[in-house]
């Protein structure tokens, strides 16, 4: 069988690899018409962040078992084409916290003090040590919005150093935070107490430029912010606005929107900012430590299909995993679908199968990773989903009822969270179609895709058009407009398909009509 790796890994790594007794081949920066010329014949393929895995190379690679990212993030690998031709993708999800976290506290190190700032007014034969007045960390206030483990490790070196940390997690329980010295509080009010905000969250639509200038604005003059997470969370244009205009006191930023940065991005001419080249897992350890566990997990993976942090496969048996597949992309679904419901802290998960589908643990798993894998860093596979799930003080149930059903098979959720309390169930029609049938105890039927509004309102006259009104005058087309009632009559449940995103101002317009109870907008 064939290894082929493509990104540059540790010499450990490839030693490994070579005593697997499995064929390297090792060849780095390749364009994709190279690659073309090995991939028909490989059983694996190993890569970082450097090389697109594009549903067309998979397509070609007629023998490919397993796609290795020593690395966390897997956004340069078509999952959906891997999945669909039975290849396991895994990846390294724990390799990188402790670099990233240093790599932050550094950041954090250097704005305190101009450390940046003063070497190169330094090496132009200045000497200028009053000009660079810097600032202590003890008792400052430390802003970390995403408490996952590399959140959780720069809170942990903060203190150290005398600061007072508070975070913004809506997914972490805030008991678990209170034994880790961290208050929890809302993201504005974060925003406006903190001296520095440091961010740790995924790239997703709600997190797309979480900071703007509007959300500069609301910053301490003196406070400045570290971006060590992922390009796009915040609006560079508008960041070397609020820098430019002493909005704000200074910027650390180590990944970019785009990379590598082009020469007019405006943070290159912005005051105040230090910037270095997406290095938040550039050291030794880290390179050693990704390398060395993703070539260990696919050469176990060959040798015995053990699927060590595999994304997209829960089960070693091929047969079971083709047969539940479906049964495994509703329960994401709705696990995605129960995430953009939910408000506040996850306390509890509950899933219980019905009929055909009696795998209620590997349904679990694929549940946890729909509703935590955005809003985690470093991902949720059906290795660490059970931990992770721990990690953040969340219980988890699962189990087979053979109970009567009106279907063939049913997977029911529940989600407890600090605040309330959301049921949503789905099920398989044949072999690939799914739908989601109850929401809150009113029953429907409706196929989980694209944008959508959740709605409950009173059951009265006139709602449909009213809301019909309202998107028609913002040119917005609907879909598809569902609707459910109950036996009491008196409220009425909603699912609303269209064609677009709504904008702030329509989805304000809709919470303002009297008959409108709750209102969430969904992304799929």
């Amino acid at each position: 069988m064939k290894i082929l790796v493509t990104d540059p890994i540790s010499n450990s790594g490839i030693k490994l690899l070579q005593n697997s007794g499995f064929e390297l081949i090792y060849e780095t920066n390749l364009e994709k018409n190279d690659i073309l010329k090995f991939i028909e014949s490989i059983d694996a393929w190993i890569v970082r962040s450097g090389t697109q895995v594009t549903k067309e190379l998979i397509n070609k690679a007629q023998n490919l078992r397993v796609i290795g990212r020593a690395g966390v993030g897997v956004d340069n690998i078509d999952i959906i084409t891997s999945t669909s031709k039975g290849v396991v993708v895994m990846n390294t999800p724990d390799g990188n916290t402790i670099s990233a976290a240093e790599h932050t506290i550094a950041m954090i190190c250097s704005l305190s003090r101009n450390i940046h700032f003063s070497h190169i007014d330094l090496v132009k034969g200045n000497w200028n040590r009053h000009t660079f007045l810097g600032v202590e960390l003890r008792d400052k206030i430390l802003g970390i919005i995403g408490l996952g483990r590399i959140g959780l490790e720069v809170a942990h070196r903060a203190t150290s150093f005398g600061m007072k940390v508070i975070g913004y997690d809506p997914y972490v329980n805030e008991k678990i935070l209170k034994e880790k010295n961290i208050t929890a509080v809302e993201l504005d009010q974060l925003t406006k107490e903190s001296d520095f905000v440091s961010l740790h969250v995924p790239l997703i639509e709600s997190t797309k430029y979480l900071f703007d200038y509007d959300r500069f604005k609301m910053m301490k003059k003196t406070s400045r912010i570290i971006n060590v997470a992922r390009g796009g969370l915040l609006n560079e244009t508008d960041l070397a606005k609020a820098l430019n205009s002493n909005i704000i006191a200074g910027a650390a930023i180590d990944v970019f929107e785009n990379e590598p940065i082009k020469k007019n991005n405006p943070l290159l001419n912005a005051k105040n900012i230090l910037l270095t080249p997406h290095l938040g897992a550039s050291t030794l350890e880290a390179k050693e430590g990704v390398s060395i566990s993703i070539c260990k997990q696919v050469v176990n993976y060959l040798k015995n299909e053990e699927m060590g942090n595999a994304i997209n496969m829960p089960l070693a048996d091929m047969g079971v995993l083709k047969r539940i597949s479906t049964y495994i992309k509703l329960a994401e679904t709705i696990g995605s679908i129960q995430r953009q419901l939910s408000s506040g802290a996850v306390k509890a998960i509950y899933v219980d199968c019905y009929g055909s589908i009696e795998e209620s643990k590997t349904i679990l798993l694929s549940f946890i990773r729909g509703l935590l894998n955005d809003i985690v860093d470093g991902g949720v596979n059906f290795i660490n989903a059970n931990f992770i799930a721990k990690e953040r003080g969340i219980k988890t149930s699962h189990s087979y009822k053979n109970k009567e059903i009106p279907f063939s098979n049913l997977i029911m959720t529940k989600v407890e969270t600090d605040t309330e309390t959301v049921t949503l169930s789905g099920c398989v029609y044949g072999k690939n179609l799914y739908r989601i049938v109850d929401i809150m105890g009113f029953e429907l039927d409706m196929k989980p895709e694209g944008n959508m509004l959740f709605m409950q309102n009173k059951d009265v006259p006139g709602v449909i058009g009213k809301v019909g009104s309202i998107l028609g005058e913002n040119k917005v087309n609907i879909g598809e407009y569902l609707l459910s009632r109950t036996s009491k009559n008196d409220i009425a449940y909603a699912v609303v398909k269209l064609d677009c995103k709504l904008e702030s101002h329509i989805i304000e317009s809709l919470q303002n009509l009297d008959e409108i109870l709750k209102i969430h907008q969904l992304k799929l």
